[in-house]
């Protein structure tokens, strides 16, 4: 049971170490039955912990991200997506790093933010004193250096870029160990957000090799390599804690960010997912029940195992708690503190209701689209998904639709789902905006995998740069946080792979103002010398090529020249809005 904790000087407050993998599901291990994979490190902490076997996340990364920094809805702090624009975490939110350091912790994050990569967002501004991280969403996406490919990699510490030798997940539990190591009076706050197991699965031979031998796909056998390469990581970091005699009073907590990306649903398959229905991306239980383990040796008892639901909301509600820290009177969280369930039991936790959704950029209260339910509404016994409703404790891999035998529960639920669809958008999903021109960053970086689209799909991976067929395009939502004189640059490759455009025309629209210039088709770039007041506006650039086709500039440079006045060398044309 969890003893009742009091802490005086701040070396008796506990140390937190909060793992997160990356589309590692709830049956990507051993402990929980996988067939393929031998993982006895984490069997290790399972044992050792509580493990929350109930525990639900948002079907893909950056919506989990956000409510675990925030113990809030990720529709409600402005990152329910992974691209769209809908990625940045609004800067007027509370993150569990700020309430750390605001404490007097010491605080660092090594791995994967994914909720933003510029002023205001990026971690180094969030809270966390000391960061080593890859921009955008993966390691090898757009936006991070051309040739990141999981192995000596350029990565960004407190905002500086530099090359680290060694494999991704090495080096960020090589950052962790080192930060760990330090002498300091004050406990320490550790996020320890991974970018394995994400594709491309890409890891040493040594670690997939022994499942290629056995039959699985080359893709799948890497995938399980990366698990098998974390799972030596972590116990080194247990033998760590140990040797330094900081596993007593050292909260650990480990997580996944959504389910398992290469196990199988019940369609079928060579993979495992511990008979549930549904992977990542999916709101059926598969896309969001994950595994969750605690481990507290000083206060907490291991082996146990809790059944009532829970999320990752709940987890900033708990550490306030556990950790003697304060909250801020402003924020009102969607979690709960855990503290009463682990302490007290199941009689200690009063019934609740959950909402999973995957929202597209402009949100929409419907429960299907394309033949994919949108939404999940989770209760106890119940799952809502769509239109179908699903006795969870009889049948957990949702296999029978018994809607039509329970109207009143499909009515009640879906009631509440609207009225939650409501408030968590109450401000009708107002854009959370780059923000331009501020002294904090400047110039400020815009890449495609951050627009609002208009006509087709964000792209996010570097080989889609080149690809002459993509005739996409899309805008940012930008706010100018200083009046004056800019220089607005656009191209379509990165500045480390410089390449031509291909444009013989290119238009620059920020708000109700547009600029053109004529171009020779071999340019790599082309820049604008612009006037911008100060205030929120809409960014679009259009490139036409000689047949014709307009796709948009996918990198914008947007840099602040100082006081305005200067001679302006292209063309401005005013449109109404």
């Amino acid at each position: 049971m969890l003893l009742v904790a009091t802490f005086g000087l701040a070396d008796d407050r506990p140390n937190v170490i909060l793992i997160v993998t990356d589309d590692q599901g709830y049956g990507d291990m051993s402990c929980h039955g996988n067939p393929f994979l031998q993982t006895p490190n984490l069997d290790r902490l399972a044992g050792q912990s509580v493990r929350l076997e109930n525990y639900h996340v948002d079907p893909v990364c950056t919506p989990t991200r956000a409510a675990l920094m925030t113990g809030r809805y990720s529709t409600r702090v402005g990152a329910w997506d992974v691209v769209q624009g809908r990625q940045l975490l609004d800067p007027d939110e509370v993150t569990m790093a700020g309430v750390f350091s605001a404490a007097g912790y010491r605080t660092a994050m090594f791995g994967k933010w994914h909720l933003g990569d510029t002023w205001p967002y990026a971690p180094r501004y969030r809270g966390f004193q000391e960061v080593v991280r890859h921009l955008a969403g993966g390691i090898d996406e757009i936006g991070n250096p051309i040739g990141n490919d999981y192995f000596d990699d350029t990565y960004y510490r407190n905002g500086t870029r530099g090359t680290i030798e060694g494999y991704c997940t090495d080096v960020f539990f090589d950052q962790c160990e080192r930060f760990i190591g330090q002498s300091s009076e004050s406990p320490f706050f550790v996020y320890l957000p991974l970018n394995a197991m994400h594709s491309p699965h890409t890891v040493a031979k040594r670690y997939y090799e022994p499942f290629l031998a056995e039959g699985h796909n080359e893709k799948r056998a890497k995938f399980f390599g990366q698990i098998i390469n974390f799972d030596k990581n972590l116990g080194r970091l247990l033998e760590l804690l140990d040797a330094r005699k900081l596993a007593e009073n050292t909260i650990l907590i480990f997580m996944s960010d959504n389910g398992t990306a290469e196990g199988v649903d019940r369609e079928g398959g060579s993979g495992y997912n511990a008979a549930m229905r549904g992977k990542k991306g999916s709101v059926y239980e598969g896309g969001h029940r994950v595994a969750c383990f605690v481990r507290w040796p000083a206060e907490l008892q291991a082996g146990r195992r809790i059944h009532q639901l829970t999320c990752c909301r709940d987890w900033l509600p708990t550490l306030i708690d556990w950790c003697g820290l304060s909250k801020s009177k402003d924020v009102t969280f969607d979690g709960r503190s855990l503290q009463p369930l682990i302490r007290g039991g199941a009689d200690s936790w009063p019934e609740r209701t959950l909402f999973i959704q995957r929202q597209p950029d402009r949100p929409r209260l419907v429960s299907v689209n394309q033949g994919r339910s949108r939404y999940a509404v989770l209760t106890q016994r119940w799952r809502l998904v769509g239109d179908e409703l699903y006795d969870i404790i009889n049948d957990p891999s949702q296999t029978t639709d018994v809607a039509a035998k329970h109207p009143e529960v499909v009515r009640e639920l879906r009631s509440q789902y609207e009225r939650h669809f409501a408030d968590v958008f109450a401000d009708g999903g107002a854009y959370t905006r780059f923000q331009i021109g501020a002294a904090e960053e400047n110039p400020t970086l815009l890449t495609v995998r951050d627009w609002h689209p208009t006509n087709g799909n964000v792209i996010w991976k570097q080989d889609q740069l080149g690809d002459d067929a993509l005739t996409i395009n899309g805008f940012w939502a930008i706010h100018v946080v200083t009046a004056g004189r800019y220089t607005i640059r656009l191209s379509r490759f990165p500045d480390d792979a410089p390449a031509p455009m291909g444009a013989d025309r290119a238009v620059l629209k920020i708000g109700d103002k547009q600029w053109s210039k004529r171009l020779g088709g071999d340019e790599t770039s082309v820049t604008f010398n612009v006037e911008l007041p100060q205030g929120p506006a809409i960014l679009s650039t259009f490139l036409t090529d000689q047949q014709g086709e307009v796709r948009g500039a996918y990198f914008v440079h947007a840099e602040r020249l100082g006081v305005s006045g200067d001679d302006d060398d292209t063309l401005a044309v005013t449109h109404p809005r």
